[in-house]
């Protein structure tokens, strides 16, 4: 590596300086971590992924001491552990806030209402994509499909879900976050910071009590495909749309209720489209050709 002139943008070709070593108690505590990590593989370079999430739960990102940290335990090159730390994107590479807060913007979640709440966020917390605010608590990011397609649009807090989110939610979800109230995801573990969550990734226990019973599979959509192979009735339902709107006297008849354990999902409310909607119809549709 080489460092450049701040002043002129021009690389002098000057060699960087070695990474900082981790103070002794700090070096201690995570080598023997480490070496808890590496012994669960055969092979020790297999090791490396758990430990970058290690070294991430020490400073909140990956730092260049950090890599030279794994590249020592594991006998690689900081080369080899770079090319790692930077190719995928749970490994941060500068500070960031104590809650990542992840919007999906793949494509059902965009259309959804996804870019809605990512441009909605921007604004209300003044930050771009990857932006931190100035307290330090929130890092806003677009992310990609997290599978939970039968949620959307999804955000997610620390990689727990929040799910059939809007503007309004995502933003009061942000400002509690700020202000340190209670947050619950719809699903999942209980939050817990970033540091916290980097070490769970890491392979270490998450000793809070209720953390291990709290459980957030799939939802009923998405185990649909799976119960109509294993030859079980898929049971029609209508649910409320989640913004609480009306229902005529019929479909509150038809209302499925569900059991403590089971999450639904916005997409099985009745939606409205072109047919249900007179003042946009849809008029014939043509055939190719015609």
């Amino acid at each position: 590596m080489t460092t450049s002139s701040s002043e002129h943008g021009v690389s002098l070709g000057m060699p960087e300086l070695p990474a900082p070593a981790y103070p002794d108690d700090v070096r201690e505590r995570l080598e023997t971590d480490a070496r808890e990590v590496i012994a669960r593989y055969p092979d020790s370079r297999s090791a490396l992924l758990p430990l970058l999430h290690l070294v991430q739960s020490e400073e909140g990102h990956v730092t260049r001491t950090g890599m030279q940290f794994c590249a020592d335990m594991l006998g690689l090159t900081t080369a080899e552990v770079t090319a790692v730390a930077t190719f995928y994107t749970m490994y941060r590479r500068r500070p960031s806030g104590d809650y990542q807060v992840g919007v999906c913007t793949n494509t059902l979640c965009a259309v959804m209402g996804g870019d809605a709440i990512f441009e909605s966020l921007q604004e209300h917390l003044g930050v771009g994509n990857g932006g931190t605010t100035d307290d330090g608590k929130v890092t806003l990011e677009h992310i990609e499909c997290n599978a939970a397609c039968d949620f959307a649009p999804v955000v997610m807090v620390n990689w727990e879900f929040f799910d059939n989110q809007t503007p309004a939610s995502a933003k009061r979800l942000v400002d509690d976050l700020i202000e340190g109230r209670v947050v619950k995801p719809t699903r999942g573990a209980p939050l817990c910071t970033f540091k916290e969550t980097a070490r769970i990734l890491a392979g270490f226990p998450d000793e809070r009590p209720g953390a291990v019973e709290a459980s957030g599979g799939a939802g009923p959509a998405s185990l649909v495909g799976l119960r109509l192979a294993r030859g079980e009735a898929a049971p029609a339902r209508v649910v409320h749309p989640r913004d609480g709107g009306p229902q005529d006297e019929a479909q509150d008849r038809a209302v499925h209720e569900p059991s403590p354990t089971e999450h639904l999902s916005s997409h099985d409310a009745p939606q409205d489209t072109s047919a249900s909607d007179p003042t946009h119809p849809a008029g014939p549709v043509a055939e190719e050709g015609e």
